[in-house]
């Protein structure tokens, strides 16, 4: 019975719960509230008061046991591949987990980018810029995924149907989110094996439902992309086929090529070149760009449309380098890949790759304006920010817009060795929309740099030799670059070096030192030595040449006050006293100079291996910062000076100072360390002074004078040259001296001296290039001399200017004797050299009249006697000149010669060889034009009454300096101190000396530089005349000089134009003096003529008639009177008539004009 009542209550119970089962009965539940806070729920509406708990408890019992049925064979491999999918997910799990632990970091990922979009359009340069954003933005940890292999069927149906990328995305993501979920629900396999069977089916209906949505999605898209398609092929009608030149290398070089950091980034350089104008190039030294780019261009095809690469060095040494070296990398010939300097080049027709100065391109920007012939500018060590450079990047930043627009493509790439870029990129003035900046990260090898404690403030050149001895003796091999700052210093560590380390086998050094005689020598008077300052004769004191400074004379000769605490890194061992003294030819040292000054063939040698058994040591100025790279450099020692010229803008004194170089002018010395192999890097002085250090060099534009620049701007007819888009921009000051320079030298046109006030400020700085300044643009030298230049065809003195300015320009012919010697003999032949130059620049000096040329004949009998021998290096090397000047006058001076022909047809001046000394007539000429171009850098003696301090004794008072000046002792004029000169330049050492020195007449002064001069009145004793040979009014006039008020004698000049100027030619008119035909009327006229000058002479109506005839057609010379005569034949006849008798009108108007 309790079976069937259960069975009977179980069945009513079952037909009872079916009632309430669907969802939609939920509001039959009662809430009943017992109080505030208690709730209860669940209650059934026939009896409130029912307890809950027995009909849950009932709902349990009652919940539905489905009898397990056998899976169909569907369900199976559902189910199969599910599982199957969770155990490749544990799998890939695993892989990851393993992959993570050996995952680059984030710094490193940020370096690399995927290959597989190589060839197929997509921007390398635009990816690796986003990537870096976002990996920059982000936080999150970078996580490895991989591609899912799950339901490839339907992976093979998308393909097939031609489904879009974006749809393969999303499937990826639904599939990971059906495993992600099937595992949830995987977890308990017993109690819910019916939904995991229904899954599939459920999944398979969702996405046939996404199919048909995405299909119509596909269709409406396909309106919207056809429409952005024309547009997009209308961008892309300009596509070419990728163009590549085939370079056959050698292996060896090739092998060495793909180990430079830049390779890594071909493609990246490449598209951006393509897709933009402009770009900038960041690459630390030794990652390769300067041979790279240029072979990255060629194989590109940039140069096989007829085009030229052109690559703008600053220095010769590096484009004449760097084209044998792209030549030799490219297994091309020099006439494939040339170089072009400023007096020599191997240019064919054949050229592909052309290196040269900067210079060089800008003249031949002068000759076109939009370089046709070139299809990419490389403008390479941007960062030295050279004066050419920044006025190349500011032309070539208008260049190639213009070029773009006549559909004449060309590139611009700014290669820099530091990433100060700013005045490139964020300079509106110079590109409007930014060029992308593209870095090279990488150098080629580490370089460790060591600081020294303590920082030597004077003797660094001692210090550098030390450690230079420390690092040959204890270190392992591997070369040594050693940095100083001038000429002098170098030769001096490099004699020391020699003395230390004696490398016997060579033959290329003739230094006493190397000779086993002079060592024993040198050890015998060691022994003898005394430390003694040097005694320096401070009167006769000589300035040094360009690249050296008056710090460097005592170079490191008495060292053995040293420090002994001035190694951080390298504490060898051996006592700074030691380093001097002890001579070890057992460890041979190779010792090479390298300076700018140095003579081709001595720079080559750094190049080449040094012998075996001898290490290499490079003693050198910043020449050897950038662009060389010479081989084999392991060990770095840096002093951290420079010596650079520094201006004076307002007096124009220049002078060389040592100075602590910059931030990153130290970092690229030290990048010399690290081309070949892992390098060190010695700093001499302490980390405290290099944070002190400037960041970046300043700009070379700041820092010196600009006019040479500003008149070849305006040859270019940039007449605002305020307006110029400079990188950096000059000084205002420093434009404004230049225009009036240019405009004191006849250059510009004079700026109006009447008008509003704006109105001339900006006249003045917007002056227009007259005739006479384009002849002087032609000439590639300073407008000084470029001036003596247009004025030397008088008297055939051409020949003798070119070669007086050719002289001027190359600076420093003449070698440099004031160094300290080591011995006593070496000391006698040194003077018995200078004694003997010193009597061959007397004998060039001449006698006479000849002398007052100074200095400046001294050259030009130097250059003449050096041609008249055939200018070879022995006569050279007897007679004290430097050999390689004498090569730079004598292309200068073919150079000259041509430019001179070219401006002056009729010129004919060809170079002569065996050119005569000049007359004494042509000596005054000379002179005189020196004077002109020369005006402003005039000198007058101090007079007795001026001399405020004994030391002022024959010195000289420039215009704008407060000290006086001095003419050095080796100048030809040191003791004849004539009362007036004119000098090349004062260089401040010392003294402030003159260098350049010619004598002048103070009368030449007011006639042949009236511009620096203030005029008084007409003197009326003697009165005003007229000059029948000029048919010009002439008068005696006074005047001084300048600001400073020096009185210059009263000369004979033409008439101050006015009202007085026309008054006194009407006298002499009347007179018969400026037509001799009116000469018979004289005696008849009715008023004197002298009434012309009367005060009263207004109240004549005859003097106003004549005067305002005059007036009004400009007529106050002969010229201009003959010119109006030929436009009227009756000009002044009616006013001439009212001076005469009407008896005598008749026979004058028969004679009229009466020329």
């Amino acid at each position: 019975m309790g079976r069937l009542r259960k069975k009977h209550n179980w069945k009513g119970r079952q037909q009872d719960e079916a009632k309430p089962a669907p969802a939609t009965h939920k509001e039959t539940d009662v809430v009943v509230e017992l109080g505030d806070t208690a709730v209860l729920k669940g209650v059934d509406e026939s009896n409130a008061l029912v307890l809950p708990a027995t009909k849950t408890k009932k709902q349990k019992v009652v919940q539905p046991v489905c009898k397990k049925k056998p899976l169909t064979k569907k369900q199976r491999k559902n189910l199969e591949k599910v599982l199957e999918q969770k155990e490749k997910k544990a799998r890939r799990a695993d892989v990851l987990n393993k992959l993570a632990e050996v995952q680059l970091p984030e710094s490193e990922m940020k370096l690399l980018y995927t290959t597989s979009k190589l060839g197929t359009g997509d921007k390398l340069y635009q990816t690796k810029k986003s990537l870096d954003e976002t990996q920059e933005d982000s936080s999150a940890p970078v996580k490895i995924s991989s591609l899912s292999g799950a339901n490839r069927k339907r992976k093979r149906r998308r393909e097939d149907e031609g489904e879009s990328e974006s749809e393969v995305d999303s499937s990826k993501e639904e599939k990971s989110g059906e495993s992600d979920s099937s595992e949830e629900e995987e977890e308990d396999e017993t109690g819910e094996e019916v939904s995991e069977k229904a899954k599939p089916s459920e999944k398979e209906a969702q996405q046939e439902d996404e199919k048909l949505k995405a299909v119509e999605v596909k269709e409406e898209k396909k309106v919207e992309n056809e429409k952005e398609s024309k547009t997009a092929v209308k961008k892309k009608e300009d596509c070419q086929p990728a163009v590549f030149i085939p370079v056959d290398r050698l292996p060896e070089i090739q092998e060495a090529r793909l180990k430079l950091p830049v390779l890594a980034e071909e493609q990246v350089i490449m598209e951006a070149v393509r897709e933009n104008e402009c770009v900038v190039l960041c690459g630390e030294t030794g990652s390769g760009k300067t041979t790279q780019v240029p072979q990255f261009l060629y194989e590109a095809g940039y140069a096989s449309a007829g085009g030229i690469i052109g690559v703008t060095e600053p220095r010769r040494v590096a484009a004449v380098s760097m084209s044998h070296r792209v030549a030799k990398e490219m297994n091309l010939s020099t006439g494939v890949v040339s170089y072009q300097i400023r007096y020599e080049g191997n240019v064919t027709k054949d050229t592909k790759i052309k290196f040269m100065t900067d210079g060089v391109l800008l003249k031949e920007i002068q000759k076109d304006f939009l370089l046709q012939k070139y299809s990419v500018i490389i403008i390479d060590e941007a960062h030295e920010r050279s004066v050419y450079t920044d006025i190349l990047i500011g032309l070539l930043s208008r260049i190639v817009p213009l070029r773009n627009k006549k559909s004449l493509p060309m590139k611009l790439l700014i290669m820099s060795a530091t990433l100060r870029v700013e005045d490139f990129t964020e300079n509106k003035r110079l590109f409007r929309t930014p060029p992308p900046v593209i870095s090279v990260e990488a150098r080629q090898f580490p370089v460790t740099v060591h600081f020294n404690k303590h920082t030597p403030m004077e003797d660094y050149t001692g210090e550098a030799f030390r450690k230079t001895c420390k690092i040959h003796r204890m270190l392992p091999p591997g070369g040594i670059l050693v940095f100083l700052t001038g000429q002098a210093e170098v030769h001096s560590v490099c004699r020391r070096l020699r003395k230390a380390f004696p490398y016997r086998a060579s033959v290329q050094h003739t230094d006493a030192e190397d000779t086993s005689e002079e060592l024993r020598k040198f050890k015998k008077a060691k022994k003898k030595k005394t430390v003694s300052l040097p005694r320096i004769d401070l009167d006769n004191y000589s300035a040094l040449p360009v690249d050296e400074g008056d710090e460097d004379r005592q170079a490191g000769i008495d060292d053995d006050d040293a420090e002994e605490g001035s190694d951080l890194d390298l504490d060898l061992g051996d006592h700074p006293e030691d380093t001097e003294e002890k001579a070890d030819p057992s460890i041979p040292l190779y010792v090479l100079p390298l300076y700018s000054l140095l003579a081709p063939e001595q720079q080559a040698k750094v190049f080449r291996p040094p012998p075996p058994g001898a290490r290499l040591c490079v003693v050198a100025t910043n020449v050897a910062e950038t662009s060389l790279t010479i081989p084999g450099i392991k060990y770095v020692v840096d002093c951290g000076r420079v010596k650079k010229r520094f201006y004076d803008r307002v007096t124009g004194v220049s002078s060389f100072k040592v100075t602590w170089i910059s931030q990153a002018s130290a970092n690229q010395r030290a990048g010399r360390a690290g081309r070949t192999e892992p390098g060190h890097c010695y700093r001499l002085y302490s980390s405290a002074v290099f944070s002190d250090f400037s960041l970046f060099s300043e700009a070379e534009i700041t820092r010196r004078p600009v006019e040479d620049l500003v008149l070849q701007m305006k040859d270019l007819n940039i007449e605002k040259v305020v307006n110029f888009p400079f990188p950096t921009p000059p000084s205002s000051e420093a434009l404004v001296s230049a225009e009036q320079l240019l405009v004191s030298l006849g250059a510009l046109e004079e700026p109006p001296r009447q008008g509003r006030m704006v109105d001339m400020e900006r006249a003045r700085l917007s002056c227009p290039i007259t005739p006479l300044g384009r002849a002087m643009a032609a000439f590639p030298v300073a407008p000084r001399y470029a001036k003596m230049l247009a004025l030397g065809r008088q008297q055939g003195c051409m020949p003798y200017v070119i070669t007086i300015v050719a002289a001027m320009t190359v600076r420093e012919i003449f070698e440099e004797l004031d160094r300290q010697t080591s011995s006593e003999e070496e000391s006698s032949k040194l003077a018995g050299r200078k004694a003997r130059f010193a009597q061959m620049r007397r004998l060039w000096a001449g006698q006479g009249p000849s002398l007052l040329l100074g200095d400046l004949m001294v050259m030009l009998g130097a250059v003449g006697a050096c041609e008249f021998a055939g200018c070879t290096p022995s006569f050279c090397e007897e007679n004290g000149l430097r050999y390689k000047a004498m090569l730079e006058i004598r292309r200068l001076r073919g150079q000259l010669t041509n430019a001179v022909n070219a401006v002056c047809s009729d010129a004919g001046v060809c170079v002569d060889g065996k050119m005569a000394p000049p007359t004494e007539s042509q000596v005054v000429c000379l002179r005189q034009i020196v004077l002109a171009g020369l005006g402003d850098h005039l000198a007058r003696r101090v007079q007795a009454e001026e001399i405020l301090d004994p030391k002022w004794r024959n010195g000289y008072k420039t215009p704008l300096l407060d000290d006086p000046v001095f003419i050095h002792p080796s100048s030809a004029l040191h003791k004849t101190l004539p009362e007036f000169v004119v000098y090349q330049e004062v260089m401040e050492t010392t003294k402030m000396y003159m260098k350049g020195v010619c004598a002048v007449q103070p009368d030449w002064i007011p006639k042949l530089i009236p511009q620096y001069c203030h005029f008084s009145g007409p003197e009326q004793n003697p009165a005003p005349w007229y000059c029948p040979l000029s048919g010009r009014v002439k008068c005696q006039q006074r005047s001084t000089f300048f600001r400073i008020g020096w009185k210059l004698p009263a000369i004979e000049m033409d008439h101050p134009e006015g009202s007085e100027r026309y008054k006194l030619f009407a006298r002499f008119l009347l007179e018969g003096q400026v037509c001799p035909r009116l000469q018979q009327y004289s005696t008849h006229l009715l008023s004197s003529p002298s009434t012309m000058l009367k005060t009263w002479a207004k109240l004549q109506p005859r003097t106003e008639a004549l005067l305002g005839a005059l007036v009004s057609e400009k007529v106050n010379n002969r010229d201009a009177l003959e010119a109006a005569w030929k436009k009227n034949g009756k000009y002044l006849l009616s006013a001439y008539c009212r001076w005469i008798p009407e008896s005598l009108h008749q026979d004058v108007t028969k004679s009229w004009p009466p020329i």
